[in-house]
């Protein structure tokens, strides 16, 4: 049997999720940021590019 706290537990973890997302001003935009030119992904993940 399922049970109830588990199911409410991981759909509210979704939906908090999912409105966090669309509550994002950058999610309509098309224009690039920063971060998206390349530089912020090597320096959020520590590694160098060849």
């Amino acid at each position: 049997m399922i049970d109830t706290f588990s199911l409410a537990l991981t759909h509210g973890l979704l939906m908090l999720t999912a409105w966090l997302l669309f509550r994002r001003h950058d999610l309509d935009s098309e224009a690039p940021s920063s971060e998206d030119e390349g530089a912020g992904h090597r320096r959020r993940w520590g590694g160098r590019r060849a």
